[in-house]
């Protein structure tokens, strides 16, 4: 039994090794131009708020350019860490479901990209200017560059994330591991679980939180229509 195990955690390792070679590549890149990619994230913050962010840490600017570098190292690495994992995993896989890899890579990343887009272009500036503008003259906004760049990341990965449902729907379907009828069924769990995450991905304000729900649950219904193509429901006479 060990000696069949063996050369699995041979090639896990071999496969954990070159994921941590690209991220550390990656990183260092990202880092060499952290600044550039700062200026990127604030872009959003222009209309409402031009000026410096602020630093109560001695070591926060460092600490920002490590955040940046952890985060964008990541998403640059991310095409040579899934296809890593695509080639351990595909040898367990049949010839059907391997033929998949690419079309799920290629709309996975599609819908990925166009998450953060729709955040990082409607939702993130609209939120933006509901909560700096939300005291009036009563407030002067001063933000700390860490804490925003940590709130940046987790709203754009939340949205890359969120915008893979149909994908993952896509997939499921043709390995026939959902129908539509199991969409339909957890409608309404998924409502509730869309505007949990809502309130947990955005900022604490009903429009911000609306703008992330509703696209999420046009998606769901999307979602429901790919599946009815792909794997209908049958009724067993």
């Amino acid at each position: 039994m060990i000696e069949e195990i063996k050369p699995h955690i041979v090639e896990l390792r071999s496969r954990l090794i070159k994921m941590g070679i690209a991220y550390i590549i990656s990183f260092l890149i990202v880092f060499i131009n952290w600044q550039v990619v700062y200026e990127w994230m604030k872009k959003p913050l222009e209309a409402v708020f031009n000026q410096a962010m602020i630093f109560t840490n001695l070591a926060e600017p460092f600490v920002t350019a490590l955040k940046i570098s952890l985060y964008g190292g990541f998403l640059l690495a991310s095409p040579v860490i899934m296809w890593q994992l695509w080639k351990f995993i595909a040898p367990a896989l049949y010839e059907n479901e391997k033929k998949m890899a690419i079309p799920f890579v290629f709309w996975g990343t599609v819908m990925f990209v166009s998450g953060v887009a729709f955040a990082y272009y409607v939702v993130f500036p609209f939120g933006a200017n509901v909560l700096i503008n939300f005291g009036g003259i009563q407030f002067e906004a001063m933000l700390k560059m860490s804490e925003y760049i940590g709130f940046f990341a987790k709203f754009m990965f939340g949205f890359g994330i969120a915008f893979e449902l149909p994908v993952f729907s896509y997939f499921l379907a043709k390995l026939d591991l959902i129908t539509d009828k199991t969409l339909i069924g957890g409608f309404r769990y998924a409502v509730v679980g869309i505007f949990i995450l809502s309130a947990i991905l955005t900022p604490p304000d009903p429009a911000t939180q609306f703008l992330m729900a509703i696209p999420l649950i046009v998606l769901y219904g999307v979602s429901i229509i790919i599946v009815k193509i792909v794997n209908p429901y049958k009724e067993i006479q």
